[in-house]
């Protein structure tokens, strides 16, 4: 499977531009492993967390605050990938993280809410998690490296050992998936589009690497839908560039929106 896998991807890749590298890229992972077999897969992983324990808030406050910000970071990316988009709050000021599961699932700790500056750079964060969903980048990289038919199994609850080791992944190391350099840029230029499409200043997330290089040194810790990732040094001087060469702009920084939840949290 994973040679034939590469030898499909090579050929159909060959040559594209950047723009058409994503668009075949995504077209081969729709064909491989379907919008419903990914929402399958996210509903197995979820289950999984219920049962090791993670514990999701029951603040209904909190919980309506992530959903208020995401579902305006949501408004540009569902116009490309339309899907049941459901979020959650994890109990754990620890981990300053956040990560996304194939069909939608997005995951928040409150780690990251407590360290954040202000709503731009969570807006930021949310919409680079989203932009791995958008783009496929779980199911494309659990396909290459455990092939279509042990997803699909996963997806339908066959393979319950591979779906606990992917949710104690996830809420861990990573251990399961190991999402390249190329991913992580991809996913951080568009968390910035879908932030300033919705009024977010886009130098959000910028200044939310800028804060984790100097408390947690340049080596990634977070993000972590996997850690092959760039480090910060690395993204910050790329959105740098991105974000004036695109034109992105906004300046909704909606520091006191998240003052007021940080004083909710535990």
């Amino acid at each position: 499977m994973k040679p034939l896998l590469a030898l499909l991807f090579a050929v159909a890749l060959a040559g594209c531009t950047t723009a058409q590298l994503v668009a075949t890229e995504n077209t081969i992972a729709q064909t491989l492993v379907t919008d419903d077999q990914e929402v399958q897969l996210g509903l197995q992983v979820h289950q999984e967390l219920i049962k090791q324990n993670v514990q999701f808030s029951a603040d209904p406050e909190l919980n309506a605050y992530v959903e208020r910000v995401a579902t305006r970071v949501l408004a540009p990316a569902r116009k490309e990938r339309d899907l049941r988009w459901s979020w959650f709050v994890i109990e754990d000021r620890a981990q300053v993280n956040a990560f996304a599961t194939p069909g939608g699932r997005i995951y928040v700790y409150t780690g990251l809410l407590a360290a954040a500056n202000n709503e731009a750079e969570v807006a930021g964060v949310l919409g680079h998690e989203i932009g791995h969903v958008v783009n496929r980048h779980g199911a494309k990289q659990l396909v290459a490296t455990r092939g279509l038919q042990a997803v699909i199994e996963m997806a339908l609850g066959k393979d319950p050992n591979s779906v606990a080791a992917l949710a104690a992944g996830l809420t861990g190391k990573g251990a399961m998936l190991a999402l390249g350099r190329n991913e992580e840029m991809e996913a951080d230029e568009l968390g910035v589009r879908y932030a300033a499409t919705a009024g977010y200043d886009p130098q959000g997330l910028v200044t939310f690497f800028t804060t984790l290089k100097t408390q947690k040194g340049d080596t990634p810790q977070v993000l972590t839908w996997l850690s092959s990732h760039p480090s910060h040094t690395e993204r910050i001087g790329n959105l740098k560039r991105f974000i004036p060469g695109q034109g992105l702009a906004g300046s909704d920084l909606g520091a006191d929106r998240l003052a007021a939840i940080q004083k909710r949290l535990k």
